[in-house]
């Protein structure tokens, strides 16, 4: 297995990526539908900087990053294909967000779903905080949980 390439979506990526998500959790279970999917991606999101991950030539995973979040950006997603889980793409495509947004602010925020255990430990493990629960925030009887990772405060001493 080769190392993934990493670069920004473009129009023809769009297909693949509605069906990578639409056949994933947990969109599946927050109620994403592919008509969901698609509207997103029309072609690609508007106003948003969008990444995807190919492996071997197909596209592996998805990143989408909207800036001027808070006092940061937010990763507004961050989704990896079935067949492509477990080989390192999520976190070599985090960090390569990572990356690019620490250079131009000191925050990134997500979110994850409570009942999402793997990737509530994908995101401690790349030193990722849970921040706090937002209930009932997408579907009843669930929580969002605000997650940040930071590069220190927004604002230095003296400024």
């Amino acid at each position: 297995m080769t190392d993934p390439v990493i670069r920004k979506m473009d129009p023809d990526d769009r297909e693949t990526v509605v069906q990578l998500l639409g056949e994933s959790d947990p969109w599946r279970r927050l109620g994403y539908s592919a008509d969901d999917w698609s509207s997103i991606f029309c072609p690609t999101p508007q106003g948003r900087d969008s990444y995807v991950a190919l492996l071997d030539g197909r596209v592996a995973g998805v990143a989408i990053v909207k800036q001027k979040f808070l006092l940061g950006d937010y990763l507004e997603l961050l989704g990896v294909a079935v067949w492509a889980r477990q080989k390192g793409i999520g976190g070599q495509l985090l960090r390569h967000i990572e990356e690019l947004v620490f250079k131009r602010t000191r925050n990134l925020f997500a979110c994850v779903s409570d009942f999402n255990k793997p990737a509530r430990a994908f995101y401690q493990k790349h030193g990722y905080q849970e921040i706090g629960p937002m209930p009932n925030f997408l579907i009843p009887g669930s929580a969002e949980l605000l997650l940040r990772k930071t590069a220190g405060p927004a604002r230095r001493k003296g400024q």
